[in-house]
C-alpha cells in the first residue's frame, strides 16, 4: 500500500443495520454488470513495436528508487526493484495481461490445470520442455517442492514475509516424467495461479541459510530473458545481461541498468543523458512536457496544458490514456499544428531513434563528447564574465547567470523525452480509523464517507493529467479485472440530508455548547508543535490546522501513545513484505505515489511537502452554530498527512475533503508529519483519525486482499492482531465471504462472493476508495514496448529502441 504507494501482491479486504432505511438488505447485493469489468479506465502507455522494428542492442537505463536490499521477492525487505529483478530474470507460470487478468506464460508452461477435486485439488503442470536453468539443468518438479517446503510456514528457520497458498499444498511430485508435476492440496484453493510466480530454483529455496542468505545480494542460478551480472550497492546500480541460456526470444537490448535514482532527482538525471527511462511525478511530467512543446515552438502554457497528449513523441506515439475531452481537444489542437510540424518532427525523430539504437559503449561516449563540450562552455564563460570591479557581486552575477545558463541547457534536453502516461493499478483511499473515537461510531463513519464527492476528488489528482478521472467503485478490483463491480451503492450517494440525519442519530447535533480544546497540546506529527519537516508551525508551512475553526495551526485534540492493545507495530515488517510485488513503490514507505512498497507500494500515493493551510479556512461569522457538538465536545476529526516532496496532490485531496466536511460541521484537524514517520507511526499504529494513503489491485484478491479487510483479533499476548488492516474495521461477515471465496473452484462464484464482500466493505465504511492512481513515466523518444505499463506484466525481452526511421506499430508483434 502506500499513501500513494505501498506494494503488494500479497495484499489486499455484515455490515451492522443501522437506522431504518439507511442500510437496505438489496443494496449489499454485488452488482452483477459483468461489462464494468471489459476495459480497464485507461489503456497502458509503452509506444509497442514489434520485434522487427527494433534494433539490436544498446543499454536500458531505468530508474528505481534503491538497490534492493535482497533479491528474494518473499523477504520482509523486498520492494518493487527487488520485483523489477525477478520479473527479468527468473520463471513465472503465469503472467497477467491488459486485463490484469492471469495467462499462462508459454515460456515456461505448455499448460496447467485442476485435473482431480475429489478427494482433493490436483493441479498438473506441464512445462516447456525448452525451460532450463542458467546452469543448464532442467526447470522440474524439484524446485517447485522447495519452493512449497521454503513457503508453508511450517519450518520457521526460514524468515520468510508471506505463505498464502504454500500453506494450503499437501504435496508435490513428479508426472509422467520431469516435465510434469503434481500438486496437491489439502484445502481447496481457487487462487491457485498465483503460486510459482517467481519461481526459485532449489539451490536457494533448498535450506534456510541459503533461503535467508543466499540470494540477497546475488542469484547465480537464473531462467529469464536476463540475469544478474552485477549488484553494486556502492554505486547505486544493479546491472542485467542477456541470459545466453535463454530458450525464447532473444533480448533487443544488452544491458539493463537500474540506477537508484530519487524521485525529486529524476527529472534532472533525465536531462543528464543518465536514464532512459523513469517514473515520475506529475511536476517532472510537467517540465518534459513543456520542454517538448517549447522546441516544437510553441507558447509555453501553465500546468493546465499538460493535458496528456504527447506533444514531442515519435510519430505514431499517440496518447490513448486520457478521457474523451482530453482526446477531442488533442485532435483539435493536432489538426491546426499538424501542417507546419510533419516535416521537422519527422527529421527529428530519425535522429533521435538513431541514437537510441545506439550500443552501450555509444551510448557513454556520446554522453562523454556532450559533457567535454559542456565543461568547455561553462569554462569558457568563466572566462569572459566571472570577474569584474565590484568584485563578489561580480562573481555572484556570474555565477546566477551560469545557473541559470545550466537550468536552460537541462530544460532544453528533456525534449528528448515523451510523457507516457496510465492508471496505475492501484487506488488511493479515504481511511477511516474506526478503532477509537468518534469513528468508532458507524453512523459517523458512513456520515463521513456519504459527504464526499468522490467524483470532484478524482478529477483533482487525474483532470490536470489528461486522464479518466472516473471515482473507484471496488476495494478489491479495478476496472477491467473480472472481479470488478461498482459496489458503492452498498453505502449510499453523497446526500447532505442523509448525512445529517446519521450524525443526528449518533447525538451529533449543530449548535450545541462546545469547550474549545486547549491550544497548548502537543501537535499531532512526530515532533509536536512542529511539523516532521522541521517547518514551523504556520499554515503553509506544515504543522497542524484546523479547518472549521480558524486557519492558524492548533494542537491535535489527542496525544500520539501507543495502544498498548495495538498488534500493528509488531507486524508492520511482515505487512510490508505481504504486500508483494506488483506495483513499483512498496509498503515500507507508503507515500502516495511511491514506495510507495510498497502490492504499498507498495507506491506509488502521492504526498507533499508543507502544504498552506486552505485560504479562507476561518469560520465565517455565525459558523460556530453550525458546528457538531456531543457532550460539549465539538466533532473534530485528526487528518493525518504526509509532508514530502511528491506529496502535493495527496494534500490537495485532503484539503478538500476537509472542506466537505466543513460544509456538514465536521472540524479536520490536518497535521503534515514526516514521510518516514507516516506509515510507521500513524497508519500502523492507528494514530489517526483520516488518512490516505493506497492499495495495489491484485489478480487474486480472494488471497491478497483478505488481510487488508479481516476483522482484528486478540493475539495470544493480549495484543490486537490487525494484519494489514489498518482502519481496524472488520466483519464476520467480511472473513466469512472470503474463505468461501478462497476455496470454491468455480471461477463464476468465486467472482460472485469476492463482489459479495465488497458490498459490505463499502457498507461498513472503514474504508473509501476515490480514484485510480495515475502512473507516469518519461520516456526517451524511440524507446518502445516500455512505459506505463498499467496492469500488463512486462515483458523484458521485447524492451528496445526503435530503428533509425521506425516508428511505434499498433501493438507489439511475437515474431522473433
Amino acid at each position: 500500500m502506500s499513501h500513494e504507494g505501498v506494494g503488494l501482491r500479497a495484499v489486499m479486504r455484515s455490515a451492522a443495520f443501522l437506522t431504518a432505511g439507511v442500510l437496505a438488505v438489496p443494496a449489499l447485493a454485488a452488482c452483477s454488470a459483468d461489462d464494468e469489468a471489459d476495459r480497464p479506465a485507461a489503456v497502458q502507455d509503452i509506444a509497442p513495436a514489434s520485434r522487427d522494428l527494433i534494433a539490436d542492442g544498446g543499454t536500458l537505463r531505468w530508474a528505481v528508487d534503491a538497490v534492493p536490499q535482497t533479491l528474494n521477492t518473499f523477504q520482509a525487505d523486498a520492494d518493487a526493484a527487488t520485483s523489477r529483478v525477478a520479473g527479468a530474470v527468473l520463471p513465472s507460470m503465469y503472467r497477467l495481461d491488459a486485463n490484469g487478468r492471469p495467462q499462462i506464460n508459454p515460456d515456461y508452461l505448455e499448460s496447467a490445470k485442476v485435473v482431480g477435486t475429489s478427494p482433493k485439488q490436483v493441479v498438473l503442470y506441464k512445462l516447456n520442455q525448452q525451460a532450463v536453468w542458467s546452469d543448464g539443468r532442467e526447470i522440474g518438479a524439484a524446485d517447485f517442492a522447495a519452493q512449497w517446503r521454503a513457503l508453508s510456514g511450517k519450518d520457521s528457520a526460514y524468515w520468510t514475509a508471506r505463505n498464502a497458498g504454500y500453506d494450503r499444498i499437501e504435496k508435490i511430485e513428479r508426472g509422467k516424467n520431469n516435465l510434469e508435476v503434481r500438486v496437491t492440496f489439502s484445502r481447496p484453493y481457487a487462487d491457485w495461479k498465483a503460486l510459482f510466480s517467481p519461481l526459485y530454483p532449489k539451490d536457494v529455496m533448498g535450506t534456510a541459510d541459503s533461503f535467508n542468505d543466499g540470494a540477497r545480494g546475488k542469484l547465480k542460478v537464473t531462467a529469464g530473458p536476463f540475469a544478474v551480472k552485477k549488484v553494486d550497492r556502492t554505486g547505486g546500480e544493479v546491472t542485467l545481461t542477456r541470459n545466453a541460456r535463454w530458450w525464447g526470444r532473444p533480448s533487443k537490448l544488452d544491458e539493463i541498468d537500474l540506477v537508484a535514482v530519487a524521485r525529486d532527482k529524476r527529472a534532472e538525471a533525465l536531462a543528464e543523458d543518465r536514464l532512459d527511462l523513469a517514473e515520475i511525478d506529475p511536476a517532472e511530467a510537467e517540465r518534459v512536457t513543456l520542454a517538448a512543446r517549447n522546441k516544437d515552438g510553441a507558447a509555453l502554457q501553465g500546468a493546465s496544458a499538460a493535458n496528456g497528449t504527447h506533444t514531442a513523441g515519435a510519430k505514431g506515439e499517440k496518447d490513448t490514456s486520457g478521457d474523451k475531452s482530453g482526446k477531442d481537444a488533442s485532435e483539435k489542437k493536432g489538426a491546426s499544428e499538424k501542417k507546419g510540424k510533419d516535416k521537422s518532427s519527422e527529421e527529428e525523430e530519425d535522429g533521435k531513434n538513431a541514437k537510441g539504437g545506439r550500443s552501450h559503449q555509444d551510448a557513454r561516449g556520446e554522453k562523454g563528447h556532450k559533457g567535454e563540450k559542456g565543461d568547455r562552455a561553462d569554462k569558457s564563460d568563466d572566462g569572459d564574465g566571472g570577474k569584474s570591479d565590484d568584485g563578489e557581486k561580480g562573481e555572484e552575477g556570474s555565477k546566477g547567470s551560469e545557473d541559470r545558463s545550466k537550468a536552460a541547457r537541462l530544460q532544453s534536453a528533456l525534449s528528448a523525452f515523451v510523457v507516457r502516461k496510465s492508471l496505475e493499478p492501484a487506488y488511493t483511499q479515504l481511511a477511516l480509523n474506526g478503532s477509537e473515537g468518534p469513528l468508532a461510531d458507524e453512523r459517523v463513519r458512513r456520515a463521513v464517507a456519504r459527504a464526499l464527492d468522490r467524483r470532484e476528488l478524482a478529477r483533482t489528482v487525474l483532470q490536470p493529467l489528461g486522464l479518466p478521472a472516473e471515482p473507484v467503485g471496488s476495494h478489491l478490483a479495478l476496472a477491467g479485472q473480472p472481479a470488478y463491480a461498482d459496489n458503492s451503492g452498498a453505502l449510499g450517494k453523497q446526500d447532505a440530508a442523509e448525512v445529517r440525519a446519521l450524525l443526528a442519530d449518533a447525538g451529533w447535533v449543530p449548535g450545541g455548547p462546545v469547550t474549545e480544546q486547549k491550544k497548548t497540546e502537543k501537535a499531532a506529527g512526530s515532533k509536536g508543535e512542529k511539523s516532521a519537516s522541521g517547518e514551523d508551525d504556520r499554515p503553509g508551512d506544515g504543522g497542524t490546522y484546523v479547518l472549521g475553526e480558524d486557519d492558524k495551526p492548533s494542537g491535535a485534540r489527542r496525544g500520539l501513545t501507543q495502544d498498548p492493545r495495538d498488534h500493528a507495530r509488531k507486524q508492520e515488517q511482515q505487512a510490508d513484505a505481504r504486500s508483494g510485488a506488483h506495483t513499483d513503490e512498496q509498503a515500507a514507505r507508503h507515500l502516495d505515489g511511491r514506495k510507495y512498497a510498497g502490492r504499498g507500494g507498495l507506491a506509488g500515493a502521492y504526498a507533499p511537502k508543507g502544504s498552506a493551510a486552505p485560504k479562507g479556512s476561518a469560520a465565517p461569522a455565525g459558523a460556530a452554530s453550525n458546528v457538531l457538538a456531543k457532550d460539549g465536545k465539538a466533532l473534530t476529526l485528526r487528518f493525518v498527512v504526509p509532508s514530502g516532496q511528491g506529496s502535493e496532490s495527496l494534500r490537495a485531496v485532503a484539503d478538500k475533503i476537509a472542506r466537505m466536511l466543513q460544509r456538514i460541521g465536521i472540524r479536520t484537524d490536518i497535521s503534515k508529519v514526516s514521510d518516514d514517520s507516516y506509515f510507521k507511526d500513524h497508519i500502523a499504529s492507528g494514530q489517526y483519525d483520516l488518512a490516505l494513503y493506497s492499495w495495489p489491485a491484485s489478480a487474486f484478491p480472494a488471497t491478497d486482499a483478505r488481510p487488508i479487510y479481516a476483522k482484528p483479533v486478540p493475539a495470544a499476548d493480549g495484543s490486537l492482531s490487525v494484519e494489514q488492516n489498518y482502519t481496524r474495521v472488520g466483519t464476520d461477515q467480511v472473513d466469512q465471504l472470503f474463505d468461501k471465496a478462497l476455496s470454491t473452484l468455480n471461477e463464476d462464484e468465486e467472482r460472485s462472493l469476492v463482489r459479495k464482500a465488497d458490498a459490505r466493505i463499502w457498507a461498513a465504511a472503514g474504508s473509501i476508495p476515490l480514484y485510480q492512481r495515475p502512473q507516469l513515466a518519461a520516456a526517451r523518444i524511440g524507446l518502445a514496448n516500455t512505459g506505463a505499463f498499467g496492469f500488463q506484466t512486462p515483458v523484458y525481452e521485447d524492451m528496445g529502441f526503435l530503428k533509425k526511421g521506425a516508428h511505434p506499430s499498433a501493438s507489439p508483434s511475437k515474431s522473433r
